[in-house]
Order: C-alpha cells, then sequence, then structure tokens
C-alpha cells in the first residue's frame, strides 16, 4: 500500500468509519450537550478540532521522542522507558490546551464562552481527545500520521456534532409525541444517525 493511499485510509477511517461520536462512542457528554444550538454546536467543534489536533502533535512528539526512548538506570544495570508515563502526561497536555482555548474563547467571544458553560472545560475529560492521543500511541503512528489522525478525527467528530445540532433544531419545530420529547427523542436521533455511519463500514 502506497504512502498516499495509507494516508487517505485514514483520513476516510477517521472522519466516517471509525468516527469517535457515531462509531467508538467517545465524547458523548459533550456531543449531547451542546447540540441543541448550531451556533453552539460549531464553536464547540472549533475548539474541539483545535484541541485533538494539536494534542495529537504534541503528545505523539513526547512518546515517540522522549517515552518510549529506553534508558538505564545507574547501579541497578536495568533499561526500561517511561511509557507509563503517557497518560499522566498526555492530561496535562491536553488541560493545557484547553485552559489556552478558554482564554482565547473568553476574550474573542464571551457570549460563545457562556454558552459552551462547562462542556468547554469539560474537553480536558472528553474521552475522545484522551482516545486520539492512546489509539495513536497504540498504533505506533508516527509525528505525522498522528497529526493527520488527530485532525480528522476531529473533524469527523464536528460533523457529527453539527449534523446532530441541525436536527434537534428542525426537532424543535416539529411535533414530537410527549413521551419522547426532550432527550428521549435526541437519543433515538442519536442511535439512527450512528445507524447511518455503519453503511461507511466498508469504506476502509
Amino acid at each position: 500500500m502506497g504512502e498516499a493511499q495509507q494516508y487517505l485510509q485514514l483520513t476516510i477511517g477517521a472522519v466516517l468509519v471509525y468516527n469517535f461520536v457515531l462509531a467508538r462512542f467517545l465524547g458523548i457528554c459533550p456531543f449531547l450537550g451542546v447540540s441543541k444550538r448550531l451556533d453552539t454546536a460549531l464553536g464547540m467543534s472549533g475548539a474541539v478540532i483545535f484541541v485533538m489536533t494539536l494534542a495529537s502533535l504534541i503528545t505523539s512528539i513526547i512518546y515517540n521522542y522522549m517515552l518510549k526512548t529506553a534508558i538505564t538506570i545507574p547501579y541497578l544495570n536495568v533499561t526500561t522507558d517511561l511509557k507509563f508515563l503517557k497518560i499522566v502526561l498526555f492530561i496535562v497536555v491536553i488541560a493545557a490546551l484547553v485552559q489556552l482555548v478558554e482564554v482565547v474563547l473568553q476574550k474573542v467571544s464571551p457570549p460563545l464562552y457562556s454558552a459552551l458553560g462547562i462542556y468547554l472545560p469539560l474537553i480536558t475529560t472528553n474521552c475522545a481527545v484522551m482516545g486520539v492521543a492512546t489509539i495513536n500511541s497504540k498504533m505506533n503512528y508516527n509525528v505525522l500520521q498522528s497529526t493527520v489522525f488527530g485532525f480528522f478525527s476531529a473533524v469527523g467528530f464536528a460533523l457529527a456534532l453539527v449534523l446532530f445540532a441541525s436536527i434537534r433544531e428542525r426537532l424543535e419545530l416539529s411535533q414530537v409525541p410527549r413521551p419522547f420529547q426532550g432527550m428521549s427523542i435526541a437519543l433515538i436521533t442519536a442511535g439512527i444517525l450512528a445507524m447511518a455511519f455503519i453503511g461507511f463500514s466498508g469504506l476502509c
């Protein structure tokens, strides 16, 4: 398989086939929490794309050039590596990036910052962001592959979020039966959307 084909498969897989929300079921909290309005969904999408892309780049550099490097402990003649520190370091990197996004949004767009509310700092614990960093290390992707995978995984997250928000806005104008109003119809819609994405499973 050529390098171009590998990257094409990586991008299509990240966006459609193995979509973090609709196939891997990661990042459900912000997916449900900020999808009531399209504008907040777009704001969260931009924040997640920024954080996931930079997190993939930085954590890949840390993992490939620091944690995977074998070290010898003096006087014990033991050779090991620092892979066991990856979760802690990944969390630190993600938390720092989220703080940066918070500061920027608070200065640039206070209404969007207020609309995102608690879900913005929750990007720190968003399992989709941690998941992409962990998958990069597990698959032994290099820095470029990790960055590409992180970016397009975030694009897939954003695609699912914007589609879901658009549908929920339409549902607000529809006559939904009383037992299905609110979160019930949202979960049913999310399930149908996830089933639709199953149709892409043969692409990779």
